[in-house]
């Protein structure tokens, strides 16, 4: 331990080991004098006393000042409470503010779950009321029971999600192994295929592949890729993602972390069928976001497409979990969820606060007169008239 309040306190040891994956992990470079500060400031607030101070303003004196601070507490639970209250504080003020956190175990979980698209509480076959060994012809049958009793639109939008996951075999093999919900949609407009991605999960790739692989979609000769309402994801779905385009080994994006930009390169060869496809339109909306943001930036950067629709979120951080290998609390584990990294626009300026601005911008009274200055394809031009005015389809 790098002080002596850290090996004979495990509060201070668990508190001192945020304060060093933040010195290392953290997308910025941060001073010790600050961040020893904003150390002091949040203890301060967790226990809601004023005057605190520290013996040095630096990663010494913090532990120091936790060592005599936990001496005061008098029991375990008043220990942990001042613990995660403290780094919550912590976390919670440094930038972008709010997004990064202390996590518990449980949280952890469920952000993987979230990232995966997989939800615990939802289950389809119940919803359609079928076993997990129903037929295609049961799965049918079925479905048109119970939509036909259904007495809401919102219902009948449910079942009719259910009927097609379970339908498909594909995304049934999918959901039955992981419960992982289809994340692509495809759907054709003459010799458009239109793919929509609601969000970016670990098997969104393959569902893209499939899409582009299908027989019906040989026909097809110019693309229209939906990002709209799309959360993000995992970072690395762009390397693999534009690896399909571009091949393997070539430059996708810089990532920014602690003043150095990280060059990151494609980790998949070229996929031979998204050769047909002679024009490319992305479709973006205030609520793209992280990943799907750096996936728009990258289409306008290598010259790939065109993006068409509204400025996206700004939500341009890239962020991971970092388990604390301390534990003060038998009935969990921890663990930062800390911004990393800044991902860049095509102009090379932060996504973050920022978002990727549409090459034609759909608030724009006269946004559909400007598709023919970018794209030559009638089909193409007619159905982002289309697709472009009403919600993603699925």
């Amino acid at each position: 331990y790098k002080t002596p309040e850290e090996a004979h306190d495990i509060y201070v040891r668990f508190t001192m080991e945020t304060y060093d994956k933040i010195v290392a992990q953290y997308w910025q470079k941060v001073k010790d004098a600050e961040l020893a500060d904003l150390f002091r400031l949040s203890i301060e607030k967790s226990v809601g006393r004023n005057g605190i101070t520290t013996p040095t303003i630096d990663r010494t004196g913090v532990a120091k000042m936790f060592a005599a601070e936990f001496a005061k507490a008098t029991t375990t639970s008043a220990k942990q409470k001042i613990a995660t209250d403290t780094l919550t504080v912590v976390l919670f003020n440094i930038a972008p503010q709010g997004r990064n956190q202390l996590m518990s175990q449980q949280q952890v979980t469920a952000l993987r779950e979230e990232v995966s698209n997989v939800n615990p509480e939802k289950n389809l076959y119940q919803e359609l009321e079928v076993s997990r060994e129903a037929t295609p012809a049961q799965i049918e049958k079925a479905y048109e029971e119970k939509v036909s009793t259904a007495t809401s639109a919102e219902a009948k939008q449910q079942l009719a999600y259910a009927h097609e996951v379970l339908i498909d075999t594909n995304d049934k093999a999918r959901y039955d192994q992981a419960r992982i919900e289809p994340t692509t949609f495809a759907h054709s407009f003459g010799s458009t295929q239109y793919i929509h991605l609601s969000q970016i999960s670990p098997t969104t790739i393959q569902e893209f592949v499939e899409a582009i692989n299908a027989p019906s979609a040989e026909r097809f000769t110019t693309l229209i890729l939906d990002l709209r309402g799309n959360i993000g994801g995992s970072l690395d779905f762009a390397q693999y993602f534009f690896g399909l385009f571009q091949g393997a080994n070539q430059y996708v994006f810089d990532l920014l972390h602690q003043d150095e930009y990280q060059v990151q390169r494609t980790a998949a060869e070229k996929l031979p069928g998204l050769a047909r496809y002679k024009e490319i339109a992305i479709l973006t909306d205030e609520m793209t976001q992280s990943t799907a943001e750096v996936t728009a930036a990258t289409f306008k950067r290598l010259h790939l497409g065109y993006v068409v629709g509204k400025t996206t979120r700004g939500w341009g951080s890239v962020e991971n979990t970092y388990p604390l290998e301390t534990s003060i609390d038998p009935s969990t584990t921890y663990a930062l969820f800390l911004v990393n990294g800044l991902t860049l626009r095509d102009d090379n300026q932060p996504i973050e606060g920022r978002g990727v601005d549409p090459d034609i911008n759909t608030n724009e009274k006269e946004w559909k007169q400007k598709l023919k200055t970018l794209f030559t394809s009638p089909s193409l031009i007619n159905a982002i008239e289309k697709t472009a005015s009403q919600p993603p389809l699925k």
